[in-house]
């Protein structure tokens, strides 16, 4: 990673760790679970030398980033409450830059728009569409009532709980298994489909040494700051409702693999071809589903992903 510029900077009352490269316009990466910064490392070298200024933070509770311990610190607004201080800083003279999302990532994207569409240019998400918030339903009970109650949001909700059977697997295999093969149900007993004394074989877009990179900062830290996310995904659709039925208007154009357990949850490619997504996202200037493409699509197919960014982020500057 040769040129990346790494610093801390002070915003919304945390510090938040920042990879950066290049000169030019602002173009803020925003990771998912269980990542870091260093999922944008494709984009990041390829778009600093497009002539933009790539940045990529740990999200809050992530990597070298601060950790707050309370669960109460994770909802869409701290989250959202990060980016707005944090695009003030990286553009003290405009106070607005193109934005890529990933999972949580594309989630806190999807918020940013929604509640301060003056700090974004232009947005390019990946993986998880805008999801249409109604008043009557809560998510983690929805999908537990299709899943059952070893879906992974569902298993996320106990705090300890799963922290605990992660911690007795193993940091090492626990982030491995999610990035080789991310399992929509964890049973309690066998959360993973492999037995634990069988290798993993690693996808072959993911080499060891960058997967332990991963491994030897989540030792670290934990899961419990990401973990936490998702503890919040019900209270952020409370939090929600004055924005029932608001329109994301920033210019976004969007794009998922087909084997991304994301496009297979009930409704979803319903709603995402079919005009529920268009009619939320009235901007959306195109959807690309790839073919043969899991979830972790940035890294799995860069070259792709790179062009994808640059042809839509050059028509705004």
């Amino acid at each position: 990673m040769e040129g990346v510029q790494h610093r801390m900077v002070e915003v919304n009352g945390i510090n938040i760790h920042i990879a950066e490269k290049g000169e030019g316009p602002v173009i803020l990466f925003l990771h998912g679970f269980p990542e870091l910064w260093y999922s944008w490392r494709h984009q990041i070298l390829a778009l600093s030398n497009m002539g933009f200024r790539t940045v990529a933070p740990d999200l809050r509770g992530y990597g070298d980033s601060d950790i707050p311990e309370s669960v109460d610190s994770y909802t869409c607004f701290h989250m959202v409450g990060d980016l707005v201080e944090l695009i003030d800083v990286l553009d003290p003279r405009e106070g607005k830059v193109f934005v890529v999302g990933h999972d949580w990532g594309a989630i806190l994207a999807w918020f940013l728009c929604l509640f301060r569409p003056d700090k974004v240019k232009a947005l390019v998400n990946l993986s998880v569409p805008f999801l249409r918030f109604d008043r009557n339903i809560k998510p983690i009970e929805l999908w537990r009532a299709y899943y059952g109650s070893d879906h992974y949001m569902s298993r996320f909700q106990e705090y300890g709980e799963i922290e605990g059977e992660f911690a007795w697997v193993g940091m090492d295999r626990v982030e491995k298994e999610f990035l080789t093969d991310f399992p929509v149900l964890l049973p309690k007993g066998k959360l993973f489909k492999r037995p634990l004394d069988e290798p993993i074989t690693l996808p072959s877009w993911l080499s060891e040494e960058e997967a332990n990179y991963y491994v030897t900062k989540f030792q670290k830290t934990g899961f419990t700051g990401p973990l936490n996310f998702y503890r919040n995904f019900d209270r952020n659709w409370e939090l929600l409702k004055p924005w029932v039925g608001c329109k994301i208007t920033t210019p976004a154009k969007f794009m998922m693999g087909d084997k991304d357990l994301v496009y297979h949850m009930p409704g979803m490619k319903d709603y995402i071809h079919n005009g529920g997504f268009q009619e939320d996202v009235p901007s959306l200037k195109e959807v690309v589903v790839l073919e043969g493409v899991d979830h972790f699509i940035s890294m799995e197919k860069p070259d792709e992903v790179n062009q994808y960014i640059f042809d839509f982020f050059s028509r705004f500057h």
